[in-house]
C-alpha cells in the first residue's frame, strides 16, 4: 500500500502535468516514481533534470550504472534496484556488473570496483571521505570531475529513493520481473 499518491496526468497539479506528459513520451509510460514525485511539482522537475545532467555526465553506461545502483542498494531501493536492472538490461550494461551490485559484491574489473568503493565511502560517510580513498579513486583513473559528478548521481538518487520509501512507491510492471529486497 502506498502512503503517498500516485499521480496520473488528469489528477497531478497543473504545474506536474507537462512534466508527466514528457514522462509519458519519454517511457511509454508514466513511471511511478515520477506519479509520486508529481505531488510536488518542483520536486518531479528537480529530479527529472538532476536525471538527465547525470546521464551527461563523463561517466559511460556501466559507470551510470554502478553509481546508481551503489546508491540504490545502499539505501535499500525497493523500486530503484529492480528499476535500474532494467534500465542497465536496455543500456546493455553486462549483468555480472549489474548482479554484483544488487549482490553487494566486489566488481571484477578494478576501476568500476573503484568507482563502486568511492560512491559507498561518500553515501556512508556522508561526504567525509579520507585522503586514502581519493588516492586510490584517482589512482583507478578517475579525477575530481567524476568525484562530483558521484555527488550529482547521489543527489538525484536521494529525491528518488527517499520518495520510494515513503511513498512505498509499487515497482512498475516492467521491472516486476527485477523484484529485489536487502
Amino acid at each position: 500500500m502506498t502512503t503517498l499518491k500516485v499521480h496520473n496526468i488528469e489528477s497531478a497539479p497543473e504545474a506536474s502535468k507537462p512534466l508527466l506528459e514528457n514522462s509519458q513520451k519519454a517511457y511509454g509510460m508514466i513511471p511511478g516514481l515520477h506519479g509520486v514525485l508529481a505531488g510536488a511539482p518542483g520536486t518531479l522537475q528537480a529530479y527529472q533534470t538532476l536525471h538527465e545532467l547525470f546521464v551527461n555526465t563523463s561517466f559511460n553506461a556501466d559507470e551510470l550504472t554502478v553509481v546508481w545502483q551503489t546508491i540504490n542498494v545502499e539505501h535499500a531501493c525497493h523500486y530503484c534496484v529492480p528499476a535500474h536492472t532494467g534500465i542497465a538490461a536496455m543500456m546493455k550494461v553486462d549483468e555480472t556488473i549489474t548482479e554484483a551490485l544488487r549482490n553487494e559484491t566486489p566488481l571484477a574489473n578494478p576501476k568500476l570496483e573503484s568507482l563502486r568503493a568511492m560512491t559507498l565511502s561518500i553515501v556512508r560517510n556522508r561526504g567525509h571521505v579520507s585522503k586514502e580513498e581519493l588516492e586510490a579513486f584517482y589512482t583507478a583513473g578517475y579525477g575530481e570531475q567524476q568525484l562530483l559528478e558521484i555527488i550529482l548521481g547521489l543527489s538525484q538518487k536521494i529525491i528518488s529513493n527517499y520518495s520510494n520509501q515513503i511513498a512505498n512507491t509499487p515497482v512498475d510492471a516492467a521491472f516486476q520481473k527485477f523484484a529485489w529486497s536487502k
